[in-house]
């Protein structure tokens, strides 16, 4: 990056600052602690030998801090993978169940807002499409931030919920299913994708009423008709961008296909000893007559559920990622 002639090539210069980027991720945190562990190790036989309690107390208080930190790092070092740096989609789906699987849709979207909050990552919609009563039939988030893909790929599956149901006037509990798909974001590779396997339907977005309404179709709605793969945005002002959208979304999908089948390939050929279904269900989470949510591949249970709708999911996003990687 120090050459002169570095930025003759500015695409060529943009990948190399790129992956410069993403490997100051690991080397700054490591140095970081490893400098923080060592002025700890040095200063603490002094605070003893001294006396000083107060600084021999935030050492040690330190060294926990430290160890902690290391726990997280452990964690980043199973998103190894070519695509868990990148940045992604994550695609909410009601299933059946009408009015009460909206509902939890709608419920997952604002535990997976939190949870993106919670990690500092930027959230914006990119298409959404409301229930015909209440919460949400699908929502597809664009999510930004460090290791976006590699954290959110664990929530890919379907997601269970139990609960006496609000909606039902004989208080009766009722199961629900949501399923959810998260895509890495590859800008940076190319894909082709020949515009006669495409059709492209156009519609009303959806929206405020009132002066507000939308009066052209600007939505956008494509179908990949070889694989059957459907990507739709409306989260942009004309067509134009929504198409756009619409075809990186494709192209993230596709290229996220041939990855996933050229591992599978290879898991095949070399026996892979663990294996998750592809869009199985994940986890449980109960609300009635007791409060649980339990990860069907991990086993790992939390009884506070409010917690973990209020975005408190690492516990089993780590476990997930530890134990498959």
């Amino acid at each position: 990056m120090a050459e002169p002639e570095f930025w003759e090539d500015q695409e060529s210069a943009q990948k190399v600052i790129k992956t410069c980027n993403e490997l100051r991720l690991w080397t700054v945190p490591f140095n970081e602690l490893k400098s923080r562990f060592h002025d700890a190790k040095d200063l603490l036989p002094e605070a003893e030998a001294i006396g000083d309690h107060e600084l021999y107390k935030e050492l040690i208080e330190s060294l926990g801090e430290i160890e902690k930190r290391l726990s997280e790092l452990e964690v980043r070092k199973m998103l190894s993978g070519e695509m868990d740096a990148k940045d992604c989609y994550l695609e909410i789906n009601a299933g059946a169940g009408g009015t009460e699987s909206c509902d939890w849709a709608e419920m997952l979207s604002r535990m997976y807002q939190r949870w993106a909050v919670k990690r500092g990552w930027k959230v914006e919609i990119a298409d959404r499409l409301d229930g015909e009563i209440a919460g949400i039939k699908s929502i597809t988030y664009r999510i930004e931030g460090e290791f976006a893909y590699g954290y959110c790929k664990s929530e890919k599956g379907v997601h269970r919920l139990v609960r006496i149901s609000p909606f039902d006037a004989n208080a009766k509990r009722h199961t629900s299913f949501v399923s959810v798909d998260v895509t890495p974001i590859v800008d940076d590779v190319e894909v082709e994708v020949a515009m006669e396997d495409v059709r492209v339907d156009t519609y009303r977005a959806s929206g405020a009423g009132g002066q507000h309404v939308n009066k052209t179709d600007s939505a956008v709605r494509m179908t990949h008709l070889p694989t059957g793969i459907v990507v739709s945005c409306q989260s942009e002002r004309s067509q134009i961008q929504n198409r756009e959208t619409c075809m990186k979304m494709l192209k993230s999908k596709l290229y996220e296909k041939q990855v996933r089948e050229t591992q599978e390939k290879l898991q095949a050929m070399g026996g892979e000893k663990k294996e998750i279904a592809w869009g199985s269900q994940i986890r449980n989470y109960v609300f009635q007559p007791y409060t649980l949510v339990k990860d069907t591949r991990t086993k790992v249970e939390v009884g506070n559920v409010e917690s973990v709708m209020d975005g408190d999911i690492d516990v089993f996003v780590n476990a997930y990622l530890k134990e498959f990687g």
